[in-house]
Order: C-alpha cells, then sequence, then structure tokens
C-alpha cells in the first residue's frame, strides 16, 4: 500500500509523462536572483529548499528562441534518435520504462518515448522525478515508480551534462538504494549530449545549443525546478514542484515537442541506427570534462567547483536564475552562442574568450561572500 499519490501537473499531454511530484504551488518560496545566491553561499539554505523568480523572455529573445528551434530542430531530433537506438541496443526493453530527472529531462523523455513508439512499437512509460545535487534522488518517486511496474527495467534521462555532477549524484543515489535492498536498478544515464564525457549513453559530445536549454518552465511544461524543504514538507513525501499555470499563454512545451518530432523519418531513424551500431556503448566516460573544469578553477581561483558551470545549457541557466560574474566563450566554438551574448548584455556580464576548453562556453557564478 502506497502512502503517497502524485500530483496531477505540467502542461504535457498525460500519455507523454506522469511528474511524480508534490505540488507545492499554494507555497510563496520564490526569491530575487541576488538575494536567492548570497543565502546558499553563505550556507543558510541549500539551493533546492526556494526557487529563483521564472525569468520571462521579451519578444526579441522569443524570436531567436524560435530561429534557434529552426536551426537545430532537425539536429536535435537525429540525437533524439541516437541516444533512443542506443538504449534498445543496450538495455532489455522489456518492463523498459524511461525516469527522466527533472527538468531538462523532460522533454528528452518526453521524445525518446515518442520514437520508441514510433519506429519499435514500444509502449514505454516514461515518468519524471526530482533530483538535487547533494540531496540525491527522490527515493518516494522511485519507491512509487517500483510498485507500478514492479519488474520494472528503469532507465534514467536528462538533457546533458556539464561536468558530472548529477551523473555522480545519480550513481551515488542508486547504490544507497541497492544497497537498502530493494529491486536492483541500474544508474545508467542517458543523455541527449554528453560534452562533458561522463554519460555512456549519449546522442552526441558535441557542445550545442539544445533549443529548451533556452528558457525555463515554459518549454518544461510550466514545471518549476524542483524543490526540497522541510520546513513545510513532509521528510518522506515527494520532492515538489510549481505548476506555473498563469504562464500557460506563453506556454511552448508541447510545441517544442510536436516540433522536434516532426523531424523523426525513416531515413532519420535509419542514420541514428547506423550511428548506434558503430559506436561502443561499453566504453567507459573519460571524464574530460571535470579535468576541464579544474583547469579554469585553477586558473581563475575559484574556491568551489560548483561554481563553474560548463557548456551551453549549464552558461544559459547561469544567465537566467545565477548571479554570473563572468562568460567563458571558446573562439574555436561554431556553435550559435546568439543567445548567450544577448542575456549577458542584459544583465551586464563580462564574456571572455578562453581557449583549449572542451566546451562552447562556460558560465562562472560571482562569488558574493
Amino acid at each position: 500500500m502506497l502512502k503517497y499519490l502524485p500530483d496531477k501537473m505540467g502542461s504535457y499531454r498525460d500519455e507523454d509523462v506522469t511528474f511524480v511530484m508534490r505540488d507545492i504551488s499554494h507555497l510563496s518560496i520564490e526569491k530575487n536572483t541576488e538575494e536567492r545566491e548570497k543565502t546558499i553561499q553563505s550556507g543558510k539554505a541549500h539551493y533546492s529548499e526556494m526557487l529563483p523568480i521564472e525569468y520571462q523572455p521579451d519578444i526579441r529573445y522569443m524570436k531567436l528562441y524560435e530561429a534557434m528551434l529552426e536551426t537545430y530542430g532537425q539536429k536535435v531530433s537525429l540525437c533524439v534518435a541516437v541516444v533512443a537506438e542506443k538504449i534498445v541496443k543496450a538495455r532489455d526493453t522489456n518492463e523498459l520504462v524511461l525516469v527522466s530527472l527533472a527538468r531538462a529531462g523532460t522533454p528528452i523523455g518526453i521524445l525518446i518515448k515518442r520514437y520508441l513508439q514510433q519506429f519499435h512499437d514500444l509502449d514505454v512509460p516514461h515518468y519524471s522525478v526530482s533530483i538535487l545535487r547533494g540531496r540525491g534522488i527522490d527515493e518516494t518517486a522511485l519507491h512509487y515508480i517500483v510498485h507500478q511496474h514492479p519488474k520494472a527495467n528503469l532507465q534514467f534521462v536528462d538533457g546533458w551534462t556539464g561536468k558530472g555532477a548529477i551523473t555522480k549524484e545519480l550513481e551515488q543515489s542508486v547504490a544507497k538504494w541497492n544497497a537498502a535492498g530493494k529491486p536492483t536498478i541500474k544508474a545508467d544515464l542517458a543523455v541527449l549530449a554528453d560534452p562533458g564525457n561522463c554519460a555512456k549513453l549519449y546522442g552526441t559530445r558535441e557542445d550545442f545549443l539544445i533549443p529548451s536549454a533556452c528558457l525555463n518552465s515554459t518549454v518544461s511544461g510550466l514545471v518549476s525546478r524542483t524543490v526540497f524543504n522541510e520546513r513545510f514538507m513532509e521528510k518522506s513525501d515527494f520532492h515538489g514542484a510549481k505548476f506555473y499555470d498563469e504562464l500557460k499563454q506563453q506556454d511552448v512545451s508541447q510545441a517544442y515537442i510536436e516540433a522536434i518530432a516532426s523531424h523523426f523519418t525513416p531515413d532519420l531513424a535509419a542514420e541514428a541506427k547506423q550511428a548506434a551500431d558503430n559506436a561502443d556503448v561499453e566504453q567507459e566516460p573519460s571524464w574530460s570534462g571535470l579535468q576541464c573544469i579544474e583547469e579554469i578553477q585553477q586558473h581563475y581561483q575559484i574556491k568551489k567547483i560548483n561554481h563553474i558551470k560548463p557548456g551551453v545549457g549549464e552558461t544559459t541557466r547561469v544567465l537566467l536564475r545565477r548571479v554570473p560574474w563572468k562568460i567563458l566563450v571558446n573562439p574555436s566554438a561554431k556553435q550559435n552562442l546568439e543567445h548567450i551574448y544577448i542575456l549577458a548584455e542584459q544583465r551586464g556580464v563580462e564574456i571572455e574568450y578562453y581557449e583549449n576548453m572542451t566546451y562552447a562556453c562556460c558560465g562562472l557564478i560571482k562569488e558574493l561572500l
């Protein structure tokens, strides 16, 4: 008998994903960017105990998002197809259940589910759960999923890797889960892009702009970042999230899914299958991204490695919801980083060119204390 049941939330279709979370929309826990950053850096609160105020882009930025979706839609769809084919190759698809890590993993999980249904005739359940750096994965959510699917073969999904903090968090959480004698699960993470070289299953290792990284909840089912705060949440309950129903006029979540899925063709599937067949999915990741980050930390004398956020996706996040110090850009990167330049200009953040970087760009968080 389950003690907790998740709340229905999100603007995606019910058949695409189930958020295994507690709806905390009634709580007011947003803090402005600088106040939140000071609280995190002082150690007075964990980042997951509060929410940033959602950035609402202007018309210029939304036009750029649409242009990036047009430019990179085909590439995203191919990467989805490649990682989906690698999952089929690496895992037993009987009782396969996709578990995306909210929120960046959610649209990727939906797209993988759509692809598997279209080209492998697999109707795979898909759940989205919370994982928090320093707190681990939501075990109550895992209990719920395993209860729903007693023989489940879980495949975790995320959007991209940075320096691998979430990869390590997932591995530690799963090791703890398995050691407790619960139904054994694998910690393998499947991602669209793995510039950090820390995931076995990936669509590409190129650091490129995944358009969904440009926005917050309005491309993630109107769901906030996940929250866990024992001041107003039961310790054994699901992690929480807000459902920003008031932003439904700006919501492009479903439109994003349809735009990427529209590129799923037999030719694309054949190309993806060939790429997966040619890949060595047993090869251990090199973690070259982390080595690069450690060099940046030493070069700039940055006290905490968590203040370095590598890759296009993570740099975007720094500009949207943290207090940036400067943005490093790889001068040899061929990616379109226009949205990075726009956000940096809006926030008055310095752009500095930095060679010999694994990533296209990197966001450095300002040390406020």
